[in-house]
């Protein structure tokens, strides 16, 4: 059985993915609702907080498991925690093709630590766009992997935006609903 993820980890993925009761379209196009939740969403969908919590508890319980299997080397439940983060908003095979996995996983930590911040950028309409909430989120991911913390002040008004701007100045999401 999966152990569960740290407080600190769970925290910093409410932080980063808000949480939103009706579907939206996330900046890469694809249905989320919840907290980043996105098997099987239909836009339209709605849900409750508390079906909220028990999806992202099966997330994260998932992307927790795809860690203690891909990971062979020993880590700390901050480690395991910003992992797991990682896992949930950037999917297995992102993981398990990474350079950070590599470095991990022959014992350089320091040097998976770096990668993090190389995860910033999400394909919007065709193109990488360097994503400034994906900046912030992987720098907590990177804090709480070297030191087991999430310092950052959790205000309701700094959650990963649902929406950008293209670089024609038009709006990717119109409505991210709450």
């Amino acid at each position: 059985m999966t152990e569960p993820v740290c407080q600190a980890a769970i925290d910093l993925v409410k932080h980063f993915e808000g949480l939103y009761l009706q579907a939206y379209l996330c900046p890469a196009g694809v249905p989320t609702i919840g907290y980043g939740h996105t098997a099987g969403v239909k836009l339209g969908q709605k849900i409750t907080a508390e079906q909220a919590e028990d999806l992202l508890a099966i997330d994260l319980k998932n992307a927790a498991a795809v860690v203690d299997r891909l990971v062979k080397v020993p880590v700390t439940k901050g480690q395991r925690g910003a992992l797991s983060s990682f896992v949930f908003n950037l999917g297995q095979g992102n993981f398990q093709s990474s350079t950070l996995l590599r470095l991990l996983n022959v014992g350089d930590y320091e040097g998976a630590a770096g990668q993090f911040e190389r995860w910033v950028f999400a394909t919007v309409n065709g193109k990488a766009t360097r994503m400034p909430g994906l900046v912030k989120r992987r720098a907590a991911e990177a804090l709480l992997f070297r030191h087991n913390v999430f310092p950052i002040k959790l205000a309701a008004a700094d959650p990963m935006p649902q929406a950008v701007d293209d670089p024609d100045g038009e709006s990717l999401q119109d409505s991210a609903i709450a």
